[in-house]
């Protein structure tokens, strides 16, 4: 024992682990946003003129979105024994969706009638011409967006953007490898190779972060100005608090009660992208990370995969919440308030309009126009009004968005016995930090297949893959 005591200070240390100095560049973002705010308030012509920065920097994202969810997914499914499995995540998924759906629908319908901000509000002309430009010619009915979940071609979905197609085609791509077997294999190790060049490629775009968060913020609040914010601040105020009461009262119970993790646990480790979010104004700049945080966190890859893509075009909480508030407020300031029987039919029309409308640029405020047009189209004139302060308004959309698909994740990893506990507990307790570098961990898929969990069906496929 003495020998053994005396020995243990000699042993040599492991490898120092390399500090992480990604934490500058967040330093950055918030510096870059501080000054956005104080250009676009100080020379609102000119910050306007930036809003190509923020642009940019959105646009080299969503670059990368397309290639990371195939690669995801392809390596998921394609590993996974059972194709069954794959379909009872998306139907679980699908079902939460549309139930939180009509909670947030629930809620913003309740705060909407208790704040009644809209009481006062003139609609002038001007108004009337801006609210009916809202309208936008690229939403789509719910038939043809089903049909524009087909892509042209099998590459077509790649160079397009649109997400909902890059999912089924890999989906597609997941089965058949899944069908090929060891045939399979060299495929399936090509494309892990592809996947960790992607995630470095997108770890040198967030490098471009603070340009863009210092273009979009002054480009918002040039365009807003002061008096829009002053005249509007109850619904913008009311809106942003709904939010924050759904997240950490439904979702933060809900995510206590059914995974047992603690949602304030849960958003800090995603507070570099709450932060991208905040300055971009769109959740698609932050839903590649999300992919990898997700998986790092312990969740299997099929259960991340499906779900992030799928949950930001059916899983908008927060625009549920925006379209339920900004309805009330404009039949309010339009003099022409709805009842009860009248709200109610209206909001699930628009719950079905904001899927026809997801990935349409600007669809909040697009979905809204739309749909009043084709249920109530007198109270299109009154979306006006609420051009102002929308991209504020965007801000926590988005941020509401983003969490809910965030505890959606993990709660169905949970509903499916997809998740491994140790490691989400290990991650939000700080124990395995996330590598900011490549977005992926050094034996990345032994950590994804959750050692000595036998519940899960995808574990021998990519171990074997990972020891070849």
């Amino acid at each position: 024992m003495t020998g053994a005591a005396a020995t243990a200070p000699a042993t040599p240390p492991g490898p120092r682990a390399k500090k992480d100095r990604t934490h500058y560049l967040y330093l950055a973002v918030i510096v870059a946003v501080a000054l956005g705010i104080a250009v676009g308030l100080a020379a609102p012509d000119f910050a306007e003129e930036l809003k190509p920065l923020g642009t940019g920097f959105v646009n080299l994202i969503k670059m990368m979105i397309s290639p990371i969810i195939f690669c995801t997914i392809v390596l998921g499914i394609g590993s996974v024994r059972k194709a069954a499995k794959v379909g009872a995540v998306g139907g679980i998924a699908l079902g939460y969706f549309l139930v939180m759906s009509l909670v947030a629908l629930a809620i913003g319908l309740v705060v909407g009638n208790i704040l009644d901000p809209g009481t006062g509000l003139s609609v002038t002309d001007a108004v009337k011409e801006t609210g009916q430009a809202q309208i936008d010619a690229e939403a789509k009915d719910t038939t043809a967006f089903l049909l524009g979940v087909i892509p042209t071609t099998l590459v077509s979905a790649f160079t397009e953007g649109e997400v909902l197609q890059t999912l089924l085609v890999a989906l597609l791509c997941g089965f058949a490898l899944q069908a090929m077997g060891r045939a399979g294999r060299p495929v399936l190790r090509g494309v892990e190779h592809i996947q960790r060049l992607v995630f470095r490629v997108l770890a040198m775009i967030m490098w471009a972060a603070p340009i863009g968060a210092f273009g979009a913020i002054a480009a918002v609040t040039g365009s807003a100005g002061v008096e829009a914010l002053k005249s509007l601040a109850v619904l913008m105020l009311g809106f942003y608090v709904t939010c924050f009461l759904f997240v950490f009262l439904v979702l933060g119970a809900l995510l206590r009660l059914v995974a047992g993790v603690n949602v304030f646990a849960l958003l800090k480790y995603l507070g570099r992208e709450f932060l991208l979010i905040l300055s971009t104004s769109s959740s698609e700049s932050a839903l590649p990370r999300l992919i990898a945080k997700m998986e790092h966190l312990g969740v299997a890859k099929p259960v991340v995969g499906i779900t992030v893509p799928t949950g930001y075009s059916f899983n908008l909480d927060g625009t549920m919440i925006y379209m339920t508030m900004a309805s009330l407020f404009i039949s309010d300031a339009m003099g022409t308030p709805m009842s009860l029987g009248e709200q109610i039919p209206l909001l699930l029309f628009l719950l079905v309009a904001s899927k026809g409308a997801a990935g349409v640029s600007g669809a909040g405020l697009a979905t809204l126009a739309g749909g009043l047009q084709s249920h109530k189209p007198a109270l299109v004139d009154g979306v006006g009004l609420i051009v102002g302060i929308d991209r504020f308004m965007s801000e926590a959309r988005a941020l509401t968005n983003f969490a809910g698909n965030a505890v959606a994740t993990v709660l169905i990893g949970t509903w499916t016995k997809e998740i491994d506990h140790d490691q989400v507990a290990a991650v939000l307790a700080g124990r395995a930090p996330f590598d900011e570098k490549t977005l992926l961990d050094d034996g990345h898929d032994d950590h994804d297949e959750h050692d000595g969990d036998s519940d899960l069906p995808d574990q021998g496929g990519e171990k074997e893959l990972a020891k070849t």
